[in-house]
């Protein structure tokens, strides 16, 4: 495992990244449309792409919470 430095403003901020509300908000309009069927083919794939976004903020915070010594909030 590599140590990297940062400043602990920098990994604060890192540990506040989400996405937006107008993209969080077109991540559940697509998981719900998805969830009753109702996708087409370009939905389907920028459902894909906003989920997978997402899991990597998460994971990005997560590290960033582990680094700072607190839970995710």
């Amino acid at each position: 495992m590599t140590a990297i430095s940062a400043p602990v403003d920098w990994v604060e901020a890192v540990s506040q990244l989400r996405l937006s509300p107008r993209l969080d908000r077109r991540l559940q309009e697509l998981m719900d449309r998805n969830s009753n069927g109702q996708l087409g083919e370009a939905e389907r794939a920028e459902l894909e792409s906003l989920a997978e976004m997402s899991e990597r903020l998460s994971l990005v915070r997560a590290e960033a919470f582990h680094l700072l010594g607190r839970a995710p909030q």
